[in-house]
C-alpha cells in the first residue's frame, strides 16, 4: 500500500519506485535545467537547492513565477502531453535534482498503474496552482486593465 504523499510531492513508495529510472545531475547557479520553447526531454525532481519558474515575457525579459525546492517535481505536464516546455527552470543556487527521460517515465507508467493516480493528482495541484497564480496576477491593483476588443479596434 502507498503511504500518502503531502501536497505537491511524490510518495515515498513513488520516489523508490523511480529510484531505478533516474539520473542525478548538479546545476550550478543560474544554469537551466530546461528553457521554454525546447523539446521535452523529461522531469526533473529537485532534491536540494532551489529553482527558480520563469515565464519568458519578451526579449530577454522573464517573470519569475515562483521559486521551488526539495520535493518538487518539474516538467510533468509537459512529459505527459509531449512537444516543447511552457517554462523556464533556472538553478537559483547550486541544485541537485533527478532527471527521468519521459519515454522511461511512461513506460514506468504503463508498467507501474497503481502509481498512476499520484501522477493525476501532482498534474491536479499544479493545475490549481497555475489558477491560482493567474488569479493573483491578473487581479493584481497595478496591473493595466485590458480594453475589450471592439473598443481596441475603433
Amino acid at each position: 500500500m502507498s503511504s500518502q504523499p503531502t501536497p505537491g510531492k511524490l510518495s515515498p513508495d513513488l520516489l523508490q519506485a523511480l529510484h531505478g529510472i533516474k539520473a542525478v545531475q548538479i546545476f550550478p547557479q543560474g544554469s537551466l535545467l530546461f528553457r521554454q520553447g525546447s523539446a521535452v526531454m523529461g522531469v526533473y525532481l529537485v532534491e536540494s537547492g532551489e529553482v527558480r519558474v520563469l515565464l519568458p515575457t519578451g526579449q530577454n525579459e522573464k517573470q519569475l513565477l515562483e521559486v521551488v525546492g526539495p520535493g518538487t517535481m518539474l516538467g510533468l505536464s509537459e512529459s505527459m502531453s509531449g512537444g516543447t516546455y511552457r517554462i523556464t527552470a533556472e538553478a537559483g543556487d547550486q541544485t541537485t535534482a533527478v532527471f527521468i527521460p519521459r519515454e522511461e517515465l511512461l513506460e514506468f507508467l504503463r508498467e507501474h498503474g497503481d502509481f498512476c493516480m499520484q501522477v493525476v493528482r501532482l498534474l491536479s495541484e499544479d493545475l490549481h496552482a497555475l489558477y491560482d497564480k493567474f488569479r493573483s496576477i491578473s487581479a493584481h491593483p497595478g496591473r493595466p486593465r485590458h480594453r475589450p476588443l471592439n473598443e481596441q479596434l475603433n
